[in-house]
């Protein structure tokens, strides 16, 4: 058996120096000839089984943390990273790219933290606007540092995936019997009885878990799919509070309210897994070319748990087509974003008026569908929909958020959406951009700032589009 060697090589050097060794004392240390070790750090022989165990024994390391390939996710964020117009002229191709992760890997890293705290800076600035700057510009809100955290894992958490398949198999059962199924665990296995209380018991609340009294109250304000998500996600909480500190316990999240958040939004991830379990739902996503409606119906889930649930299939010999996903609301607020793709505008926000995620709250509950191309070419194919929240009375109707969902182009094919459209149509693309702040389109009737990385032309004999260009 041979493991492959992407990354062996740089990972090997860089524990080599981590010990202050040359190449013939690791190479005395593993029983090995000084050429045998050059060779390896090179990526020129890959490494065998019992060299794995060898490294492992001479040096105490987890022989899964050397051959962790993280080079398609690098080299994602390098290719994100500077295509930010702030570099401007011509970008690396990806043999560059990647013959800095196969010989860089740390300057690499540095380079991509150093970018965070640039683009975390501009963020606040963009935030604060003239309130004035604190101490805490420079750091990273506990929403950036969670959104790179499942970033960093693809959007797909193997342990997670593992636990909800066996607790669903557990208790076998059809669509319409989990809720029913999900109580009974609640009680049988924890002591955990679950009511559903009026609106005005709850507040503004939709789920209250009283530990002391072992009660869990969903508000009537829910239907049904969402009563049975928040029972799965309860679930979790109680049932597997040791595999979510597992997962952020080598993190960067540190902070009591970041590690609490994120165990919200990995909870949020079983219960999607608990009720659309991995290869029945990629099976079925595949047979339906993605028809999230048609998924909905038939795993008795919202379309908007289907969206979540998209774009984390990821699993190695079953991948789904990459998606992104994000929610916004009226106006253009990010209240949820997923990305296992390149399409950096989920991670800046939905702020382009020119995409309609914005425009889909003129056609409540229609897909929308749309081509867009990013001002560096890269294209993608969207649907937009909206979707509605918890009606509690009358003021709070009308609470309705957009969705969503797209991939790269390359991809459309595999999507019913796309199937009416003819790809090669270059008519059919519509310019946008990351967001104003950030965008270097010229000449965009849509623009609402002065872009922070260049000047636009200004011309007092010429009105333009906007007033920031003439």
């Amino acid at each position: 058996m041979r493991v492959r060697k992407t990354l062996v090589g740089p990972r090997l050097r860089q524990l080599r120096r981590d010990h202050g060794q040359t190449q013939a004392e690791m190479a005395k240390a593993l029983g090995v000839s000084t050429a045998y070790v050059n060779l390896l750090e090179n990526n020129q022989r890959s490494l065998s089984v019992a060299m794995l165990m060898s490294l492992s024994d001479a040096y105490g390391v987890d022989w899964r943390d050397l051959i962790q390939d993280e080079s398609s996710t690098l080299l994602a964020d390098l290719r994100n990273t500077l295509q930010d117009p702030v570099f401007g002229g011509a970008a690396p191709d990806i043999q560059e790219l990647r013959a800095a992760i196969d010989h860089a890997p740390r300057l690499v890293d540095h380079f991509l933290g150093l970018y965070r705290s640039h683009r975390n800076t501009l963020e606040n600035m963009m935030r604060l606007g003239s309130e004035g700057m604190p101490d805490e510009l420079l750091g990273s809100t506990p929403e950036r540092i969670i959104h790179d955290f499942f970033r960093d894992h693809s959007n797909h958490f193997p342990e997670l995936e593992a636990a909800a398949e066996r607790l669903r198999a557990a208790t076998p059962c059809e669509a319409d019997d989990v809720y029913q199924v999900l109580k009974g665990r609640l009680m049988r296995v924890h002591g955990i009885e679950v009511r559903t209380a009026r609106v005005e018991e709850m507040g503004q609340a939709l789920r209250i878990h009283d530990e002391t009294d072992s009660m869990v109250h969903l508000s009537e304000a829910l239907d049904h799919q969402n009563r049975v998500f928040q029972l799965a996600h309860v679930l979790c909480l109680v049932e597997l509070p040791a595999v979510l500190d597992g997962l952020t316990a080598d993190s960067d999240i540190t902070s009591e309210t970041a590690v609490a958040r994120c165990h919200v939004e990995l909870a949020n991830y079983f219960a999607a897994a608990y009720l659309m379990p991995y290869e029945p739902f990629f099976e079925a996503a595949e047979e339906t070319q993605y028809d999230a409606d048609r998924l909905a119906a038939a795993f008795g889930v919202s379309f908007e748990q289907v969206c979540h649930r998209l774009t984390t299939l990821q699993r190695d010999g079953a991948k789904g087509v990459p998606f992104f996903f994000l929610r916004v609301d009226k106006a253009g607020n990010v209240t949820k974003r997923f990305n296992s793709t390149s399409f950096n505008i989920a991670d800046y926000g939905g702020a382009c008026p020119v995409w309609n995620i914005h425009t889909s709250f003129r056609t409540p509950g229609v897909i929308v569908p749309q081509f867009v191309e990013l001002p560096d070419g890269e294209r993608f194919f969207t649907m937009s929909r909206t979707t509605e929240r918890p009606v509690f009375s009358r003021d709070t109707q009308d609470r309705r958020l957009a969705l969503a969902l797209g991939c790269e182009l390359k991809h459309a094919h595999r999507l019913a959406y796309a199937a009416p459209f003819n790809l090669h149509d270059e008519a059919m693309f519509a310019p946008i951009g990351i967001n104003c702040h950030l965008c270097p389109r010229k000449n965009c009737g849509q623009r609402a700032h002065q872009p922070l990385v260049m000047d636009l032309p200004i011309n007092t004999n010429r009105r333009g589009n906007t007033r920031y260009e003439s």
